[in-house]
């Protein structure tokens, strides 16, 4: 069983973005003191960087809190300041709720970030018009993601036979 307690001088940066506006180092606090129901992190943020696109979530309610930093939010169609002690939710929902954090300062930004654990998730990304479905958990070896264009959409029966299928006898 793991230990239930780690320090955030003790936060492996496992998972590294450095693609452009979207750069940011993440590391698992949660898979580490063995959480179960919730996922938390520790992300670190450079000036003039978000860590991801505007998007919101259908399944997991987030919450973020900056320990170090400043920048703004977006979030639905407003935008706030933040800063260092800044608490910050984001429920779940549309559009209305889309949030992306921004270090807008000019020294790194540290926070953590704290969401329940879904077995199935929707993202909507209103910026560039995304949806992406997952269900299962990170590393299962069946665990279904997805990402595609919402103009994609089909009607229910596109691609299916409208004949009954062969029987085997």
């Amino acid at each position: 069983m793991a230990k239930p307690i780690m320090n955030l001088d003790e936060v492996e940066f496992e998972d590294v973005e450095d693609n452009g506006y979207y750069t940011s180092k993440r590391g698992r606090i949660s898979d580490r003191i063995g959480a179960r129901k919730l996922g938390y992190n520790l992300t670190v943020l450079p000036p003039g960087k978000a860590q991801c696109p505007f998007h919101s979530h259908r399944g997991e309610e987030e919450m973020f809190f900056i320990l170090e930093g400043e920048g703004e939010l977006r979030f639905g169609d407003q935008r706030y300041p933040i800063r260092q002690h800044d608490v910050i939710a984001c429920p779940t929902g549309g559009p209305d709720v889309a949030h992306q954090i921004i270090n807008t300062g000019s020294a790194p930004m540290r926070y953590l970030a704290l969401s329940n654990v879904v077995d199935i998730e929707i993202c909507e990304y209103p910026d560039s018009g995304k949806i992406m479905a997952a269900s299962g958990h990170r590393g299962e070896k069946d665990r279904l993601w997805k990402m595609f264009r919402a103009q994609d959409t089909v009607e229910y029966y596109d691609g299916e036979s409208i004949e009954p299928p062969a029987s085997d006898g």
